[in-house]
């Protein structure tokens, strides 16, 4: 976590009008990031551009620090994939309340009739423990195998395994950020009105 914060701050204090190399490969990022938020959510991504893509390079580099030997991944750990689902679940509730305020959002877990407010409830919370269960497994399950390959056939016969490895960590940075603008998109629009949102999600 430290690294990512230098990084982030030794990038950002080199920015200039005229991009290098580097700054150009990071906007070419940022401008991925900023089009699958309006293909994702329907709305403009500079509210959520932050939280998304920090969630998606720490999942990322999480995964990927399994290269480094005697490293286990943070995301093979129950508690760090808990930790980032509960930070998917607060978001979406805090954007939400944003767009409408609490009475407001209180009121979508009413919807379509106040009987459905448990459901509506639990529903919120068995998203978040997908997430939980998803990210856990799959980083978990890799990480497993690897090790057994590793103890049964030698150093070099894993490599293939561990490639699988690494493409399976960046899918799932991918999955679960784009799982997290799924909630997210899904508390906003829940919460406003259909006019504002279409408004918010047209280019100017």
């Amino acid at each position: 976590m430290a690294a990512l914060v230098l990084t982030g701050l030794v990038v950002s204090s080199g920015l200039t009008l005229v991009p290098s190399a580097t700054q150009a490969a990071f906007e070419l990022g940022v401008d991925a990031l900023d089009s699958l938020i309006r293909d994702t959510m329907r709305a403009e991504p500079a509210p959520y551009r932050a939280f998304i893509g920090t969630l998606f390079v720490f999942i990322f580099v999480a995964n990927w620090s399994s290269l480094v030997p005697g490293i286990e991944p943070p995301t093979a750990h129950l508690e760090t994939d808990a930790a980032l689902a509960l930070i998917v679940f607060v978001a979406a509730t805090w954007f939400g309340i944003r767009a409408v305020g609490v009475a407001g959002y209180l009121a979508t877990f009413a919807s379509p009739s106040w009987i459905m407010i448990p459901l509506n409830f639990v529903e919120s919370l068995t998203r978040t423990f997908s997430l939980l269960v998803r990210l856990f497994g799959n980083v978990m399950s890799g990480v497993f195998i690897v090790g057994v390959v590793l103890s049964l056939a030698g150093l070099f016969v894993p490599i293939p395994l561990m490639a699988l490895e690494l493409l399976t960590g960046a899918v799932q940075a991918y999955i679960f950020s784009v799982l997290a603008m799924v909630f997210i998109a899904g508390a906003i629009g829940e919460a406003r009105p259909a006019s504002d949102a279409t408004e918010e999600g047209t280019p100017p």
